[in-house]
């Protein structure tokens, strides 16, 4: 695990090399041979000092989080920080400098490690990457990393960082105080080596002098008043207390820079302590961690296909879907050809892509050069003939049935015989607009979210004719373009669709029955939505989800089911003509300054009831039916995997990331509970919140969605 020498100076070099792993992880083994090999070095009279390096690519990935998914043990978590506190605190007062050679990313327990050393140096190498993310998985840092870095730059440069989990490059964390130096990525263990040989180098930390004061400190009730108040309550505002792991991270900070630094790290990992075991944690790491990577990965991918490489991909369709979808597939280096009816209209989804890129090159973040590449990639058209050649073609028009069976038909008379169709549609089944294809098992359904070019979701809908290979080569077109799929099965509005509106439908459904539209939003926002229902419909439209229902009463017929919101947005379309923002107003009156207010008229066609419910029930109502939704989805077939149920949701409509998706939040309430609180809830609202039968077999069998 590690790879230990004593050169003829007297300098002992200490690699990190964990076997069988690409990456060098923390877990109580490594921890424990960590501590071993340090303590060896440190016990040793010819040992002068220690570089500390790595075999790996990067330098320590961070902590192991499957260990952390499973532990469920306060006491436990307790004593394994206690081991990890004890064992730094060793290294830092064991009277030789220690020196981190960073030859790529440290994040997490890997910069921990590095702040726990006396010295920091990294290599040129522009891929490093230094940072503590543990915010971005519902944790705080546990080795220290919340009490050593305010000490080591400062409480208001650290909080930050802390807090929002920023990943820095070598040049900013230099900036910052964070690495003494930047040497050549070929002399990195000899610059260390040289640290120590030339005296350059610490052996004490800052933090143990005598006479310690963090950096840039003020008062400490200046402190209090005009940084810690303030943040504490951004904080809360921003999450209204829905995030227990960034809650306890601005606590330790806080309480951590009143006292001495072995109090504070024992106040750090009581806090951790508390925060792994939360639901909100076990989700975000579940679904934000190893969900995601299962989906960027292609879990999903079926089995025996070669990797598709696209090199030319057409377009049909140059609104606001269509340009967002050829500027994420140019930004990836492949080459689109950008098709409307008139070159005006192509050349106009074309400006899109420059817009984006000036947006970037402002930010910093992209150059001209950059800008005039991408946009050589797109080539606007009115000409189906210039779609030859195209390994895909992804059709992006207005939602009408007969409209997307004529852009295929005319697509595919010029494309070659491998080449792959698909429908950026959000609600048509796939398989009948297969219909229209030459040959439907290339046929399938590419669901992109508006903007484009900032959704990461791709929503893979297989008809029922579709190929295992056209599934395995659209995954691979997902994954070039740095995008996330989910893969569904062929239905009506499929499943974002369905879980979005289910979530919407329930708002509307709440105030028709006279409930405060207020209470509504902010019930909302409680549940750890990014806006509330009416807020988001006004977006959508009326007009639009009047439109869809209207199509949707003629494909079904006597076999529609009006949802919960049917009668609420034909009231607001056909009666009150609040049609939504655009058209001047919905459920909101819009400012010309940009402030926005409720609308009144909507108590004249749906009175305020008398008793009002609690906000926690409207929480559970809204919370609750789109878990039911996606229920419904994977009892229909149109799911296969929880995994792709909380991934769709989070990333689709913003079902809030530390309940872990709409399956996971059922995990967290557990099963028995969950189907009671819902049955409960059938007796007052309807039917839809019926248990699905899905459910109750499970929890028959004492089966769950998750092990852990």
């Amino acid at each position: 695990m590690f790879d230990y020498s004593v050169d003829a100076n007297g300098i002992a070099t200490i690699v990190w090399n964990q076997p069988d792993r690409a990456a060098n992880v923390l877990n109580p083994a490594t921890f424990a041979a960590w501590f071993e090999v340090a303590n060896k070095a440190i016990a040793d009279d010819a040992v002068k000092g220690v570089v500390v390096a790595s075999a790996k690519k990067d330098f320590i990935a961070g902590g192991d989080l499957e260990s952390l998914l499973a532990v469920d043990d306060i006491l436990d978590v307790m004593e394994r920080g206690h081991i990890v506190n004890a064992g730094m605190r060793r290294i830092e007062k064991g009277g030789k400098p220690f020196v981190a050679a960073i030859n790529g990313a440290a994040l997490g327990g890997g910069l921990e490690i590095c702040l726990g050393l006396h010295n920091r140096i990294a290599s040129d190498n522009a891929g490093i990457k230094l940072g503590l993310p543990e915010a971005t998985l519902g944790l705080l840092p546990g080795a220290g990393g919340t009490q050593r870095l305010p000490r080591l730059i400062g409480i208001k440069p650290a909080t930050p960082l802390i807090l929002t989990g920023k990943a820095m490059s070598a040049d900013e964390a230099l900036k910052l105080g964070i690495l003494d130096a930047i040497v050549p990525e070929a002399g990195l263990i000899d610059a260390a080596k040289a640290m120590i040989l030339e005296g350059r180098a610490r052996s004490v930390q800052p933090w143990d002098e005598r006479g310690f004061t963090f950096p840039a400190g003020a008062s400490d009730i200046k402190m209090d008043t005009t940084f810690f108040a303030p943040q504490i309550a951004a904080l809360h505002g921003r999450t209204l207390d829905n995030q227990p792991g960034l809650r306890n991270i601005l606590s330790c900070i806080y309480h951590g820079s009143k006292v001495d630094i072995d109090t504070a790290l024992l106040i750090e990992r009581r806090y951790f302590a508390a925060t792994v075991v939360t639901p909100e944690a076990k989700n975000t790491i579940r679904t934000g961690f190893f969900s995601m990577q299962n989906a960027r990965k292609l879990g999903m991918r079926p089995e025996g296909f070669e990797t598709k490489t696209f090199t030319k991909v057409g377009v049909l369709g140059a609104g606001m879907m269509g340009a967002g979808i050829a500027y994420s597939t140019a930004a990836a280096g492949i080459d689109v050809v950008l098709l409307d009816r008139d070159m005006a209209a192509a050349e106009k989804g074309k400006a899109y892509s420059a817009k984006v890129m000036d947006g970037q090159i402002r930010k910093g973040r992209k150059t001209e050069a950059q800008k005039d590449a991408l946009l050589a990639r797109i080539t606007p058209t009115d000409d189906y003939a210039t779609l030859a050649g195209c390994d895909l073609v992804i059709e992006a028009v207005f939602e009408d049935r007969g409209l997307k069976a004529d852009v295929t038909r005319k697509a595919e008379a010029v494309l070659g015989e491998g080449a792959i169709m698909s429908s950026n549609t959000s609600t048509l089944p796939i398989t009948g607009l297969a219909e229209a294809s030459r040959d439907a098992t290339r046929f399938i359904g590419l669901h992109f979210f508006s903007p484009v070019d900032k959704m990461q979701l791709v929503e893979v809908i297989v008809g029922k004719e579709t190929s295992p290979e056209t599934l395995a080569h659209s995954l691979d077109y997902v994954a070039a373009i740095r995008k996330v799929p989910v893969v569904v099965n062929d239905s009506r509005g499929f499943y974002a669709t369905r879980g979005f509106r289910s979530f919407v439908a329930e708002g509307l459904a709440m105030v028709s029955e006279g409930i405060n539209p207020a209470l509504v939003e902010n019930a909302a926002r409680q549940v750890g939505m990014p806006v509330g229902p009416l807020t988001v419909q006004d977006e959508v439209s009326q007009e639009l989800g009047y439109k869809v229902r209207k199509q949707t009463m003629t494909d079904l017929g006597n076999a529609y089911e009006p949802d919960p919101g049917h009668d609420v947005i034909f009231t607001m379309v056909e009666k009150a003509g609040r049609k939504g923002r655009k058209h001047g107003g919905g459920f909101y009156n819009y400012a010309e300054d940009g402030t926005k207010s409720l609308w009144p008229g909507i108590e004249d066609y749906y009175p305020r009831a008398d008793q009002q419910p609690e906000l926690a029930e409207c929480v559970k109502r809204i919370a609750y039916i789109q878990s039911l939704e996606a229920v419904h989805c994977m009892e229909e077939g149109v799911l296969t995997d929880p995994r792709d149920a909380d991934i769709g949701s989070i990333l689709g409509w913003g079902f809030p990331m530390h309940r872990g998706g709409a399956i996971s939040q059922i995990h967290s309430v557990g099963l028995p509970t969950f189907i009671a609180e819902c049955e409960e809830m059938a007796k007052k609202y309807g039917q839809r919140f019926e248990p699905p039968a899905l459910l109750r077999q499970m929890a028959e069998k004492g089966e769950s969605f998750y092990a852990a």
